[in-house]
């Protein structure tokens, strides 16, 4: 009998927490919006599944070495990759082997949209910082406005690891959901005149241009942002892998396999730290309003720094100032919902290969900015 008494004590019924229900039903929620409405389901279904697993009850700090927080369990080897932002730099290493700037070079003026983008960071830098967050958490937190998941991992793995969790699961939130709150935000700051603009088809891009922009991007940028180096000299030598034509088993290798299996491994712990009893409380809450907001500062100051530009081009360079919401490194959703939202308006009027230079942008942008945040910081470390 003491034996069976013990085994239902260690059951999750006698665990079980009003935490644990809630996180189970928004992993669930998660797995419902990847499945039935397909956001982002590479990337809402292992953390969707991920939240399930860190929310099973077990009875904690008794050498079962389960939780993901537990120091020799599998999950928290696993984990290791996030904590000491590991994974991040390899995702970028295939987002470089899939991506195409030809879009961006041959439009180099879009590129100012992916940095305009990149102002909701710094305002919600400023706003966690009033609102009590340290400097270093502020940093972190505001890097959720890029709408790049990594960036914010790998960011908050040097400044607040204690927050990770939090953030990352706001940042590939956002990321998620770009379909549901890009669309308000551009109608409501463009007019249907605005929406309704054409841009002139880009220009053809050589081989060698493809070649030489990854190797003097890397140099250019690292150089500026020195703290971004792992994730930009990754992002760039995917992209020299892909465009140097020569090492298509290494460029096929980082834009499939490992990609997905670092996808998997990220998605997974990603979701399993948000462990009720560590993760579920009033600052992670606030985290995920300043996260909505940053998001939406960000959107919106693409979409008006490209009312902007066209104060100053003539009516035929004139860009759609819908393209600017794709500043945002959410790729290549954003892009699709601006082209989605340009077809509405104009069924013969295609605006993904335009919408792809600011949100390629936007991914160096939000690395960038992240290595500008660390340089500020160094002495706060």
């Amino acid at each position: 009998m003491e034996g069976l008494q013990q085994f239902i004590n260690f059951t999750g019924f006698a665990n079980v927490t009003p935490g644990h229900l809630v996180m189970i039903s928004v992993g669930l929620l998660f797995i419902y919006l990847a499945i039935a409405k397909d956001y982002e389901p590479l990337l809402l279904v292992p953390i969707g599944f991920g939240i399930l697993v860190g929310n099973i009850p077990f009875v904690e700090n008794v050498g079962l070495q389960l939780g993901i927080y537990e120091n020799g369990s599998v999950l928290n080897y696993l984990y290791y990759g996030v904590t000491k932002g590991i994974y991040p730099p390899l995702i970028f290493l295939g987002i470089g082997a899939m991506t195409d700037f030809s879009a961006l070079l041959s439009n180099p003026k879009l590129m100012l949209l992916g940095a305009a983008a990149q102002i909701g960071i710094f305002i919600t830098f400023m706003a966690a910082l009033a609102l009590g967050f340290s400097i270093d958490q502020s940093a972190a937190i505001g890097i959720i406005g890029g709408a790049d998941g990594p960036t914010a991992i790998f960011l908050s793995s040097r400044l607040a690891p204690e927050l990770i969790g939090a953030i990352a699961i706001a940042a590939y939130s956002y990321m998620a959901l770009v379909p549901v709150i890009q669309p308000p935000i551009i109608k409501l700051l463009t007019t249907k005149e605005e929406r309704l603009i054409r841009m002139k088809p880009p220009r053809s891009v050589s081989k060698l241009e493809k070649i030489l922009f990854p190797i003097f991007g890397m140099i250019l940028t690292t150089f500026i942002s020195p703290g971004a180096l792992p994730l930009l000299g990754m992002l760039f030598f995917g992209n020299l892998l892909k465009e140097s034509g020569v090492t298509k088993r290494l460029s096929d290798t980082a834009s499939k396999g490992l990609i997905d299996i670092v996808t998997i491994l990220l998605g997974l712990t990603v979701g399993a730290s948000t462990q009720a009893t560590t993760f579920l409380t009033p600052q992670s809450i606030l985290i995920f309003v300043l996260g909505a907001v940053s998001f939406m500062i960000a959107t919106a100051g693409g979409v008006l720094f490209a009312k902007f530009m066209n104060l100053f081009l003539k009516k035929d360079d004139r860009v759609n100032p819908m393209i600017g919401a794709a500043g945002v490194s959410a790729v290549p959703d954003s892009a699709r919902v601006v082209h989605q939202l340009g077809q509405v308006e104009d069924s013969s009027n295609y605006l993904l290969m335009h919408a792809m230079a600011p949100n390629v942008a936007g991914v160096i942008g939000s690395a960038v900015a992240a290595g500008i945040l660390m340089a500020f910081l160094m002495k706060a470390i």
